[in-house]
């Protein structure tokens, strides 16, 4: 089927953060889950991955994230004036990487819960904790944040571009071809390519502004 390209203006917005937070608090809402764990499943892995643990480990950490978020969110309230959705779900994947790295020393697996009250009742205001100070795994966070935005952007044009203008926008963009050699690659004329890279590069740079406001 055809898909028209959209004016990326009037396109349907996709669930911002704060209201795909907001139907979290539902665990039964599987479709706003499935989102959620689609677009952030695979950076919290990467994180993970590039802080020293294996395969096997990064995917408990995946694992044990989201069923942490699971038990939280029912009760969780998210305040934006208290830091951004980018800096909250960082705290949640490094407290997730640190409690496994504390557990593995003694031989144990996600004991307690990370920042546990001294009333030790297992709430906390984990949207409210001050940005960790900059480190190597910061520095992991944020390039992986970035390549993952980009990809959840480029994800999102599927529903609004064909397949065929996906690949020439990819391939257009991404590789290091001329716009003629991509053409012909691709079996379409020069300025198909061009035409495509311009409006189908609209649609994507518009998609990246927008989760870039909904997470700073």
């Amino acid at each position: 089927m055809k898909h028209d390209l959209a004016d990326p203006g009037t396109d349907s917005v996709p669930l911002t953060r704060q209201t795909l937070l907001s139907r979290l608090r539902d665990w039964q809402d599987q479709e706003g889950w499935q989102e959620f764990f689609d677009t952030y499943w695979r950076l919290i892995y990467n994180v993970a991955r590039k802080a020293g643990l294996n395969e096997v480990q990064a995917q408990d950490v995946v694992q044990e994230t989201f069923i942490y978020l699971s038990r939280r969110m029912p009760k969780f309230q998210y305040d934006r004036a208290c830091g951004s959705f980018k800096s909250w779900l960082r705290v949640v994947t490094r407290s997730r990487i640190s409690a496994y790295y504390r557990t593995e020393k003694a031989d144990e697996r996600f004991i307690r819960e990370p920042f546990q009250n001294e009333a030790g009742d297992g709430t906390e205001a984990v949207e409210a904790l001050p940005d960790p100070a900059e480190d190597a795994l910061d520095t992991v966070w944020q390039h992986e944040w970035e390549e993952n935005l980009l990809s959840t952007a480029f994800r999102r044009l599927r529903s609004k571009v064909s397949s065929q203008q996906l690949l020439i926008f990819r391939t257009a963009m991404l590789g290091d071809l001329p716009l003629s050699q991509v053409a012909k690659k691709l079996g379409v004329n020069v300025a198909q390519v061009y035409l495509t890279r311009h409006r189908v590069g609209k649609l994507f740079n518009a998609e990246v502004q927008r989760l870039r406001r909904e997470t700073d």
